[in-house]
């Protein structure tokens, strides 16, 4: 195996400035959506520090189509040493994506892109990070944002409700407008990964929560979710960034003496809770926007509890020490 120290990288720095339509990386980037652009951004920078030993980590500088599969084989040999499967194999889906774009820009033969790309993905798993909320946490942050009469009280209300009860993503919930809810049917219609829409269907709390924001918001068109200023004004034009959902969620998790959580967690209790209510996880999953049935299953408590319960059948014969606690 090629070890990064010894493999000739010299020549994948470029040196001179390489307009954005004709570098691979640039060219990669700019297929993904927002969400996407910025972890496989973060990626190229990985594996550009790999490249040149910590010396360059801006992906745009690194000469991609010099790519070799020694190269690549390399990336993901340290890869594996430093970062879990899920992460590594994100990692070589970036690198992919941007010698398809070297290929594409007839800046790499195919039999070079062939060979470069011809390296196989990372077997294993980890466990989901994160976790679920209890119901009780979930009544005493619904609890916080009832007692707040600001707008923002309500808004952050049905964006908790929505988080949870949709089971949405932080950044499917930022981008949605007002025309994507139907308040006669409760339906609202998502977009999800890879432009891919999907329809949930709000009742009782999270309905309720929506509601009372709306008629507070107006029915002006926009984005359904505006940023609040300190005097309680509504911006209309403000639509949240996806860093404004993680601030006002730690913010009502510290005011209803909540656990810190992120808005993945609430998406994580959805799947949970309804596979725990006895829901299809097929239709979980059709919910959820996962692109497979596996995605889902890994989000399922009920295996683990399966094992708690079955490790009190043994029975270890220890008596405690008399004096210790």
């Amino acid at each position: 195996m090629t070890d990064l120290t010894t493999t000739q990288t010299s020549e994948l720095t470029t040196t001179t400035g390489q307009p954005l339509d004709q570098n691979p990386a640039a060219v990669y980037l700019a297929s993904l959506r927002e969400s996407g652009r910025r972890s496989q951004l973060q990626a190229l920078g990985v594996v550009a520090g790999l490249l040149t030993q910590g010396a360059q980590t801006d992906p745009l500088a690194i000469g991609w189509a010099g790519l070799r599969f020694s190269h690549v084989a390399a990336i993901r040999s340290k890869l594996i040493e430093l970062y879990a499967p899920a992460t590594v194999n994100r990692t070589l889906c970036a690198i992919r994506g941007t010698l398809k774009a070297a290929w594409r820009l007839g800046q790499l033969s195919s039999d070079d892109y062939r060979k470069a790309v011809d390296v196989e993905s990372v077997t294993g798993s980890t466990l989901p990070a994160g976790r679920e909320l209890l119901a009780g946490e979930l009544a005493a942050l619904m609890g916080n944002c009832g007692s707040d009469l600001t707008p923002a009280g309500a808004r952050d209300a049905a964006i908790i409700g929505l988080l949870y009860s949709c089971g949405l993503r932080r950044d499917e919930l930022t981008a949605l407008d007002l025309a994507d809810f139907d308040p006669a049917t409760g339906r609202l219609v998502i977009m999800g990964k890879r432009s891919k829409e999907r329809t949930a269907y709000l009742n009782n709390g999270a309905l309720d929560a929506l509601t009372d924001w709306l008629a507070i918001r107006g029915q002006e068109p926009g984005a359904l979710f505006l940023a609040v200023g300190k005097s309680g004004k509504i911006r209309p034009t403000g639509r949240l960034a996806n860093q404004a959902i993680y601030n006002l969620l730690a913010k009502r998790a510290e005011l209803a003496g909540v656990a810190d959580f992120s808005p993945h967690d609430l998406r994580r209790t959805f799947v949970s809770d309804l596979l725990d209510a006895g829901a299809d996880i097929s239709t979980v999953s059709k919910m959820a926007g996962h692109a497979s049935v596996t995605t889902t299953a890994r989000y399922d408590r009920r295996p683990e509890e399966s094992k708690r319960k079955a490790a009190e059948l043994l029975h270890v014969p220890y008596t405690r020490r008399k004096g210790k606690k």
